[in-house]
């Protein structure tokens, strides 16, 4: 709190440099940064997010070829945990190793870094911006595998009004609305709400199902209420979120649920010396309970029951550009501040049906930094810049305890506190030696602390238990890329890059047995279980190559991505089995096209086709799962006025999309074939 409190008295003077003329409210942050031109950036605009079949973030980003999550299922059926964001085969956990950010706060879960997808309401987005490559050390720790930065709508997207509401296969309803009020010339509030429902699909594949497999059943939502004013030459938005997600795995005792509320307070001077200080808070509360199904699929024994994770997340940024003489140079500053706190109480052991030990685990993460970036047009067409960042770690309070059901947790371990210094930076160049052309070249590094649930944590899926590991070592990754980008004109952007990813001590789940037995550090695990300890693998080796087009003819409209990825685990000691394997769920290629025909003041409608290649559902890559092609589909036809009806249709053939292959060969797919039909209002 110190720490944080010092950065943000820092501010206070801030607004002093802020030019005194009148101010034109916005609701956005500061202008693309000049550098970024050097780098591999992805934009995805309104229009965009709107043509996606499924109306979800997560899937949105899987058009941007590299992105993944820890597991192909969406946030309607897969386990939260599970829904960590990564890109360029750089594998993980629940983790993430993307960091990304909403309005500049970062949205990993301050427990366990993973992502709660069905938070984001895709039609109150702006834009999303996906920088791939590490090293975007101006927004903080955490970017290993590149920057999602997420934009709420603001005055340049301004929408009055909208409104949806669609009926879908299984039983499925979705509803939302937008209001944006200018209470007066320059100011801006905007309140948003989404409600999402649905009987869900069975996850396990048809020919393997028992009795006891039932439909994954979800209920969402979430709204929120922004408002951005001047006060004097400065400008200030104030933001508030929540939202609740409760989904089942598709058996008994296999029910989930987060709440989440956060706030921020940012204020923005855009004068000649721009600057920018943030705030926000973050309280999650999850809950969540596993079962062990015997082999016919008869029974569902409850083997865990995790029913109390409270978690906080706090933290302040600021950033200041100077102005300097002419615009040849661009100067950066900042420092920011994360704090993570957070807990989780658990029942297991159970004996008839009923739990007979509690355990519980939890601590506390602290970072703090500051960052420079320069950025110099050194002659015509050529553009340099540099960054760096200095950061300062803690690792503080871990405990873990347990005991009996109802009597003291007297089975006590302490973790020692820990701490130490970062520093990362990254360099790059953009050289257009003709107007169309832009030849960037950059080198990086980053890093990531660990989160809560993988240094404290233990925890069991079915048979198989995983232990946690008090010891990690924060994560880091070396990096360079080339890569080259052709825009004759506006209507046509292709993009081509070309990179090489070192992440040492990368954090795995490696297998370190096979049950029945005992394992140190881990517990009993059963018969037909396998023994696992979260640990740092010497490195992950990631190569290859990223394909992007974008193409624009009269009302048609085109866009491409592809990747190829070589990824390959580095390790030695007690993962040394895991040597020259490929990262758990790491795919070679995948890709997406979009086709889209927008009639001005008409209808419009969009097919998109996804592929995603092969990979393993294993760290010892034993357990395969299939590649699959899925094709989605949506609509709009006018109605009357600003009244449209809204047709979308998701997984249009039905492919099996292959999201996890237990030990026992047991298939669980994402989501099958989905038809929406529905109303939306938009008013300009």
């Amino acid at each position: 709190m110190r720490t944080l409190a010092a950065i943000l008295l820092a501010t206070s003077a801030v607004p002093a440099l802020a030019q005194t003329d009148p101010i034109i409210v916005t609701a956005r942050g500061l202008e693309d940064p000049v550098g970024e031109v050097a780098y591999n950036v992805v934009t995805i605009d309104a229009e965009q997010l709107a043509r996606e079949p499924s109306g979800r973030l997560e899937t949105i980003l899987t058009s941007v070829a590299g992105f993944q999550l820890f597991r192909a299922s969406d946030s309607r059926s897969a386990n939260p945990t599970s829904q960590g964001a990564t890109l360029r085969g750089l594998g993980g956990n629940a983790s993430s190793r993307a960091l990304l950010i909403l309005d500049g706060i970062p949205q990993s879960d301050p427990f366990g870094g993973w992502i709660s997808w069905p938070t984001y309401d895709v039609a109150n987005l702006g834009r999303v911006r996906v920088t791939r490559g590490g090293g975007s050390g101006v927004f903080g720790p955490g970017a290993l595998a590149g920057t999602i930065e997420l934009e709420s709508l603001s005055t340049a997207n301004f929408q009055p009004a909208r409104a949806n509401l669609s009926y879908g296969s299984r039983d499925a309803m979705e509803m939302g609305f937008g209001i944006m009020l200018p209470p007066s010339e320059n100011s801006l509030i905007d309140i948003s709400g989404h409600y999402a429902q649905g009987d869900g699909f069975i996850p396990v594949i048809a020919s393997q199902r028992g009795p006891i497999d039932e439909p994954a059943a979800y209920e969402q939502y979430g709204g929120s209420i922004r408002y951005a004013a001047p006060i004097g030459s400065t400008e200030i938005q104030v933001g508030a979120r929540f939202f609740q997600d409760e989904r089942n795995r598709g058996f008994p005792s296999s029910g989930n649920r987060t709440r989440g509320i956060d706030g921020s307070v940012r204020l923005l001077g855009r004068g000649p010396w721009q600057w920018e200080a943030l705030f926000y808070y973050q309280d999650r509360s999850f809950r969540s309970s596993f079962a062990r199904v015997d082999a016919a699929r008869t029974t569902a024994d409850q083997v865990l029951d995790q029913f109390s994770v409270p978690s906080t997340g706090y933290g302040g940024r600021v950033e200041i550009r100077p102005a300097l003489p002419g615009d040849a140079v661009e100067l950066r500053l900042g420092a920011d501040y994360r704090e993570t706190e957070g807990r989780t109480r658990e029942r297991f052991f159970f004996v008839g049906g009923v739990p007979t030990r509690e355990r519980e685990a939890g601590g506390v993460t602290r970072t703090v930094g500051g960052f420079a970036e320069v950025t110099a047009r050194a002659a015509p067409g050529l553009t340099l810049t540099g960054s760096g960042r200095v950061d300062r770690w803690w690792i503080q309070s871990g405990f873990f305890r347990q005991g009996n059901l109802g009597g003291p947790l007297n089975d006590q371990t302490l973790y020692p506190d820990r701490s130490d210094w970062r520093a990362t930076g990254r360099l790059g160049v953009a050289w257009q030696p003709d107007n169309p052309i832009t030849i960037r070249a950059a080198g990086y590094t980053g890093w990531r602390l660990p989160t809560l649930n993988e240094l404290f944590r233990p925890f069991r899926v079915g048979s198989d238990v995983t232990g946690a590991n008090a010891l990690l070592r924060p994560e880091s990754l070396d990096g360079i890329e080339i890569g080259a980008d052709y825009s004759p004109a506006s209507i046509l952007q292709l993009s081509g890059t070309l990179f090489y990813n070192r992440l040492e001590d990368g954090i795995a789940n490696v297998t370190v047995g096979q049950g029945p037995g005992f394992f140190p550090g881990i517990g009993f695990v059963p018969g037909g279980g396998l023994a696992r300890q979260r640990q740092n693998l010497d490195a992950i080796e990631a190569a290859g190559i990223e394909l992007d087009a974008r193409a624009q003819f009269a009302d048609w409209a085109v866009s491409l991505s592809y990747a190829f990825t070589d990824a390959e685990v580095d390790s030695s000691g007690a993962a040394a089995a895991l040597n020259g394997l490929r990262p758990v769920q790491v795919a070679r290629h995948n890709g997406a096209a979009t086709l889209s025909y927008v009639r001005p003041m008409g209808g419009e409608a969009a097919v998109t086709v996804r592929y995603i290649g092969g990979r393993f559902e294993d760290d010892l890559n034993q357990r395969r799962l299939d590649d699959a092609i899925t094709v989605g589909a949506r609509a709009l036809v006018p109605l009357y006025g600003p009244l449209k009806i809204e047709l979308r249709a998701e997984n249009v053939f039905n492919a099996r999309i292959e999201a996890s292959v237990s030990g026992v060969g047991l298939v669980e797919r994402a989501t099958p074939r989905t038809f929406w039909a529905g109303l939306r209002f938009a008013f300009f």
